[in-house]
């Protein structure tokens, strides 16, 4: 693979971005802004009822971040009239066709003009609502290739997903794509629209039972779980995510826009080697060159927290000790049973014996107890995960970016794992960016 210039490649294109409210997207739109302004157009597609609600939500959830902060101070008063040329809000909706745009007079416009799209619209919710998590995540990605069919200009369009798509799979995880119907424990009859059928189905069969809006969103999760396990994946969202490690954000960016350009050049130079290599997966991932592990992160917030304390409500620092990490889940298991489920027991009889007098008392533990397994049979896959993410097809194109002799852009659009010094990323960066902008 030969890659020319990336910044010339951005140069005067028109690229769709979905989600664009979202975390990946807002780096991804502060990235393109800042290092090539000669971008000619980002359409950022946004959920809302009208044009005035989605320029309302860029500017709250987008420009008012201090992400943009550098644009803010090269741009200074020119920054407003700079961000009007360059971006326009869209209304729309990714889980309708045509991703519901209502302006057909903009629909053309964007149809006549997009040259990339970067679709980042999706619900990372893990225990979603299945009928949300199928709309988006799977119709979502459905529409939006039905789109991008429909624009002569396109050169390239880059679906962003997870690479947990590939379920619990133990060893190397290749950068293969799974092909329409395959599923991971062989079971036949994997089909969107039928899915899609079944679902509506089960929606229309809660809403006839006159039950709350509350009962039908923990139903329609069940459900959810139900049909993903059925096929032999773990949770809803990376089954929706399907059928359609930890790695620092701006890489994962970098690694997006040198695929975009990369596979944008290879459309331009056209021939049976655009035509083979027109569908790569590329997974973004430290698994394979530089993994971090659990014990790691363990360390980094002790250490963390016993340097610089974080400060209760009280007023006072509050003192860490180092986390009990459970190896496996029967290991959990047995945790849980002898600290709380013995006790729980204990309660119901005693409660019983009284005449419910502990009634509330049982109620409320007993629902935080089934909360706190339910949260990890969510994420049970993911603590003991047991595969590395092969990236092969990803190193392929950071050498194709280093071979390319662009030496600032390969500074700028770095995206090597192996440079990542994880004890001064988490230090010094990600747990107190936590601290500044969760720990509120």
């Amino acid at each position: 693979m030969e890659l020319e210039s990336i910044l010339k490649f951005v140069e005067n294109k028109t690229i769709l971005v979905t989600g664009a409210t979202g975390f990946l997207a807002k780096i991804f739109v502060e990235k393109i802004l800042r290092v090539q302004p000669n971008v000619k157009k980002l359409y950022l597609l946004l959920r809302a009822s009208d044009t005035k609600s989605a320029t309302q939500r860029l500017h709250n959830e987008v420009i008012a971040k201090d992400l943009f902060r550098p644009l803010k101070e090269k741009w200074g008063s020119n920054l407003n009239s700079f961000i009007s040329e360059k971006l326009k809000v869209v209304a729309g909706d990714i889980s309708r066709e045509d991703l519901g745009l209502k302006d057909l007079s903009l629909r053309q416009e964007m149809l006549n003009q997009i040259d990339a799209i970067v679709n980042l619209a999706a619900t990372t919710n893990f225990d979603e609502r299945y009928d949300i998590a199928l709309r988006l995540n799977t119709m979502g990605a459905k529409h939006v290739l039905n789109f991008a069919k429909q624009c002569p200009r396109l050169k390239v369009l880059v679906q962003v997903s997870t690479a947990y798509v590939s379920g619990e799979k133990e060893g190397l995880i290749l950068e293969s794509p799974y092909h329409m119907g395959e599923t991971l424990n062989g079971t036949s009859g994997l089909d969107i629209d039928s899915e899609v059928r079944v679902m509506e189905e089960k929606l229309k069969q809660l809403q006839a039972q006159d039950l709350t809006e509350a009962a039908i969103t923990m139903a329609m999760k069940d459900f959810g779980l139900l049909r993903a396990k059925a096929y032999g994946w773990p949770n809803t969202y990376v089954f929706t995510k399907l059928i359609c490690f930890q790695i620092p954000a701006d890489l994962v960016v970098n690694a997006i826009i040198v695929a975009m350009a990369a596979h944008g050049h290879l459309y331009l130079g056209g021939g049976s080697h655009h035509k083979h290599n027109s569908s790569i997966i590329y997974q973004v991932g430290s698994s394979v060159r530089n993994p971090v592990r659990y014990s790691n992160l363990q360390d980094y917030g002790f250490r963390y927290f016993t340097k610089k304390p974080w400060i209760g409500k009280d007023g006072k620092p509050v003192k860490v000790g180092h986390v009990t990490v459970l190896s496996s889940m029967a290991s959990f298991r047995r945790y849980m049973t002898l600290r709380y489920l013995l006790f729980l027991k204990g309660l119901e009889l005693v409660n019983t014996a009284f005449c419910q007098y502990f009634q509330g008392m049982y109620i409320d533990l007993n629902r935080k107890i089934n909360f706190v397994m339910r949260l990890v049979d969510l994420y049970r896959p993911y603590l003991f995960f047991k595969g590395v993410f092969d990236d092969m097809n990803t190193e392929r194109l950071r050498m194709a970016a280093r071979e390319s002799g662009i030496g600032k852009e390969n500074e700028m659009f770095y995206f090597d794992p192996k440079g990542i010094d994880w004890e001064d990323y988490f230090m010094n960066i990600h747990i107190p960016g936590i601290v500044k902008y969760v720990f509120k």
